[in-house]
């Protein structure tokens, strides 16, 4: 089994070496798999979970079937329309202002990896956007190889975002494949399954394997933090970063790692908040519900209020705020309020009465 697995990663670098000598043959793209093996290599010797080789089978062989159609069947297209569009709009962007060649490449890479972020935040805001990223996130034995599971679907988003980035900004060919080079290897990287030294410190500056790893929690308080690509500083900027250890790595509901179970898996639509991840939503918010009545001395008339009050404050804290403005969530507590006030209300008891059975989690 050990060989099946070794032969499965080297039939992986050849392939890779395969796919870059077909795409440019530049010495930045061997550099790259030479990093790959070299994580490859550090993974497997020093492991910062302990993996069974069966379970790096199945991560990598899964990986490795999306990662060989991917490039077949997009990348092949879209990494060369990317460097025909820089070499065609280089002059034409807003760096073109810009006439000092450092900037543009700082600017260039700062607008990439802020693109990426904002690009991945979405991802997890919306339930369209979160059908394909989840097949990114059902991997339960995170590793080197999984940052090439990627949905076909998500990664023409992604390269479509980043045409629509060059067509804007104007960046030179040498920029954006430079570009492609550091964010593919930092993102290989923090998907590591190892301990870097000085690895908190790191996190300061970039996205670590301690730090995406909590990015990867089936918990979603957890896995919706630490979006970088790249720098840690997008996620410290907008409040998204978490340094903790995950409970556990993957998504809720297991999911078949065959092709065509993740393929689909990515065509199908779940409720990210439909799932509270052993929280009882209704409960939390109806005991807070009661807590805003009690101040006010269950004086009747904002029982109504009291609960979108408190809806508001319970969902912000298990999901984040981002949700409490997010119109495309289903309002299931205020349908579910309206109907059993109007039980409570047609049985001659107190609204007030309502919030106190709720919360104790009686039965109506």
């Amino acid at each position: 089994m050990l060989y099946e697995f070794k032969s499965s990663v080297t039939l992986l670098e050849y392939y890779l070496t395969w796919l870059i000598k077909l795409l440019s043959g530049s010495l930045a793209s061997y550099i790259l798999i030479m990093f790959f093996a070299v994580l490859i290599v550090l993974e497997l010797n020093y492991p910062r979970e302990k993996l069974s080789i069966t379970q790096m089978k199945l991560s990598y062989l899964a990986n490795i079937k999306l990662f060989v159609f991917n490039s077949v069947v997009v990348s092949l297209l879209s990494i060369p329309s990317m460097l025909l569009l820089a070499n065609h709009y280089a002059d034409k962007g807003l760096l073109n202002a810009i006439s000092n060649p450092i900037e543009k490449a700082v600017i260039s890479f700062l607008a990439m990896d802020l693109m990426l972020y904002c690009l991945h935040k979405a991802c997890h805001s919306f339930d369209c956007l979160w059908m394909l990223h989840k097949v990114h996130h059902n991997d339960r034995y995170l590793n080197v190889s999984t940052a090439f599971r990627l949905h076909f679907f998500e990664i023409l988003l992604i390269t479509s975002m980043k045409a629509l980035l060059v067509l804007v900004l104007g960046i030179e060919a040498t920029w954006l494949l430079a570009n492609e080079v550091v964010i593919t290897f930092c993102i290989m990287l923090h998907h590591t399954n190892i301990s870097l030294f000085g690895e908190k410190f790191l996190g300061w500056v970039i996205i670590t394997p301690y730090l995406h790893r909590v990015h990867h929690s089936t918990l979603r308080n957890e896995h919706d933090r630490n979006y970088g690509a790249v720098l840690s500083l997008w996620d410290r900027l907008f409040g998204t970063l978490a340094e903790l250890k995950p409970k556990e790595i993957g998504v809720e509901g297991y999911v078949s790692q065959g092709f065509f179970d993740l393929i689909s898996c990515g065509l199908t639509i779940t409720d990210k908040t439909s799932s509270t991840h052993g929280v009882n939503l209704e409960q939390m918010i109806a005991v807070a519900a009661y807590y805003k009545a009690e101040k006010r001395s269950f004086y009747p008339g904002n029982e109504l209020q009291d609960w979108l009050e408190a809806k508001r404050d319970i969902v912000s804290m298990v999901y984040g705020k981002k949700q409490v403005k997010n119109k495309l969530i289903l309002d299931y507590s205020l349908l579910n309020l309206l109907s059993f006030l109007s039980s409570y209300f047609s049985k001659g008891r107190p609204a007030a009465q309502y919030f106190i059975d709720t919360s104790k989690g009686h039965a109506l």
